[in-house]
């Protein structure tokens, strides 16, 4: 999924309209301290960023994904063509910048190219809205809490992160973080859905998976 900011309807328009139409899923949005709220909370797997917003300007963001250790890597689009814009950007950590008015097909090789360079890029932690894993500490937060889960959990909860948005079958997530092959008997699945709710969750900030009937369970995004 990739993020555009950008407040130029126009703009919105022309770029959502392309990428989707070379397989990528775009959420736009008009804001900059919408869109900062949104990159700082949800994942994202690449972030187009216009430098000059309303509510909050690009580099101001991009300070932002920085200070939360927020590692999507994002291209930032500019008017300022001159060279000390496009340092200033990728000073504060964009990986790439395309200068208005830009090629869309350029725009997209280069989310291709970040996207492949993401991918080969060894994994240290998962992060999905409020919910954040270290892999190698094996440490979990919820909006910056830890929080204590056992061996068997934390497998089923990164599982469920690596395939966030998706539904799982209660099958596979049985044969991927258990072992099994399919038991109509057990409900050690839902056991331990529960086991997670109760640990991620509050009253106020309940765990966000999903009981999708008759299938198996899905995680959401949204914190």
């Amino acid at each position: 999924m990739i993020l555009l900011i950008e407040d130029e309807p126009g703009i919105v328009d022309f770029v959502k309209r392309g990428l989707e139409a070379e397989g990528f899923a775009v959420e736009a949005v008009l804001d900059g301290a919408e869109g900062e709220r949104r990159a700082l909370q949800e994942s994202f797997d690449l972030i187009v960023l216009d430098l000059m917003l309303p509510g909050r300007d690009g580099l101001e963001i991009l300070g932002s994904l920085r200070q939360a250790e927020v590692t999507v890597p994002v291209i930032v689009l500019t008017a300022r063509g001159e060279i000390e814009d496009r340092v200033a950007g990728l000073d504060a950590g964009a990986v790439d910048y395309l200068v208005k008015p830009f090629s869309l097909a350029e725009l997209a090789a280069r989310v291709r190219a970040q996207l492949r360079l993401a991918a080969q890029a060894p994994t240290t932690s998962l992060r999905v809205g409020d919910i954040e894993v270290s892999l190698l500490t094996r440490e979990v937060h919820r909006a910056g809490e830890p929080v204590r889960l056992s061996s068997t959990e934390l497998d089923l909860l990164v599982h469920l992160m690596r395939h966030r948005g998706q539904v799982l079958s209660r099958e596979e997530i049985l044969s991927t973080v258990w072992g099994y092959r399919h038991d109509p008997q057990t409900n050690v699945v839902d056991v331990y859905i529960g086991y997670l709710r109760r640990k991620l969750g509050t009253p106020e900030n309940p765990a966000p998976i999903l009981t999708v009937r008759s299938v198996g369970y899905r995680l959401d995004d949204a914190s």
